[in-house]
């Protein structure tokens, strides 16, 4: 077992971990996270295209231990064509690889999130003022187009609601592995969560995505998780232990959980995480106008690395 520093627990398979080593992992885990919301104020960043040590160090610490981290950029660029060339840099900067194949993506792979009724977007909730129920991005994924990582960064907040809640997986791991451990053998079977073929307005066809909840990365050995609160177009093995899983895993979503941390964002403001458990409530419900909200998203193959040097 590779010990990477002191200051972060060791990573394992959780799959072959003895139960004393889950729990010091468990312990040690749970006392870094609580440490660090307790102390959980953005990370101010200068400069979006040219982070410095100071900042990339403290952006992949908070990430390596909690798998998400706030920010907030001081200088609030409102310009999305310059947040974009901005936001491109920054990963660059901290070893992401753009990994967006989306129909909406942009230029460089970021997807503006904003109301629209564009033939591509209408229909589909990230482009409505709708609430977003808890998922991870990329579930409807195929096993080798994962999203390990992802920046949510707001150009225009809304002016009312639009509210996003972050949960990290290995919460949700200890969690349900507390009340039951079949439940996390439940989630990691390869046929766990299918999501069907989705034809979509063009033409095009989304195979269907099958595959576990939970899953150990084996060149890397972190947890990786995949999963939708969406009750249509979803179907969950067949099995008693497994819904029983979700319904639990539902319940933790729902509550008032210590770990899960909460922000309306505002300019300026992104999130940067190791693809966590993320929704969204509704916004700009009774304005008259057309919402102004736009959030900027940049998706990634690969997970953010504390022991990545800060490029140049």
């Amino acid at each position: 077992m590779e010990n990477h520093n002191t200051q972060f627990p060791d990573r394992f398979s959780l799959i072959s971990a003895t139960d004393a080593d889950y729990q010091a992992w468990r312990m040690i885990k749970l006392e870094q996270a609580s440490d660090l919301l307790a102390n959980s104020d953005p990370v101010l960043i200068g400069d979006l295209s040219a982070i410095t040590p100071a900042e990339h160090d403290e952006l992949s610490r908070r990430c390596e231990i909690s798998n998400a981290v706030f920010y907030h950029d001081t200088q609030e660029t409102s310009d999305p064509d310059t947040v974009g060339n901005l936001l491109r840099q920054f990963a660059q900067n901290i070893g992401l690889r753009i990994a967006e194949k989306h129909r909406s993506a942009g230029k460089d792979g970021i997807v503006s999130l904003q109301v629209s009724d564009s033939v591509s977007q209408k229909g589909y909730i990230p482009y409505s003022k709708k609430p977003m129920n808890w998922h991870t991005d990329g579930y409807y994924n195929a096993p080798d187009d994962k999203i390990r990582a992802m920046v949510l960064h707001c150009v225009r907040a809304a002016d009312t609601g639009g509210v996003n809640q972050v949960f990290d997986p290995e919460i949700a791991y200890i969690r349900l592995r507390d009340e039951n451990p079949a439940y996390i053998t439940a989630l990691m079977h390869p046929f766990a969560m299918t999501i069907p073929e989705n034809r979509e307005p063009n033409g095009n066809v989304r195979p269907a995505s099958i595959g576990p909840v939970f899953e150990v990365n084996p060149q890397t050995g972190h947890l990786e998780m995949r999963y939708t609160a969406r009750t249509r177009s979803i179907e969950w093995r067949d099995d008693a232990t497994t819904r029983a899983a979700v319904d639990f895993l539902q319940s933790v979503l729902n509550s008032d959980d210590p770990y899960i941390q909460t922000i309306k964002m505002q300019d300026g403001d992104g999130l940067l995480c190791n693809n966590s458990l993320h929704n969204r409530t509704g916004f700009d419900a009774n304005s008259d106008n057309a919402s102004t909200r736009l959030l900027m998203r940049v998706r990634f193959h690969n997970r953010v690395n504390w022991r990545e040097k800060r490029r140049t």
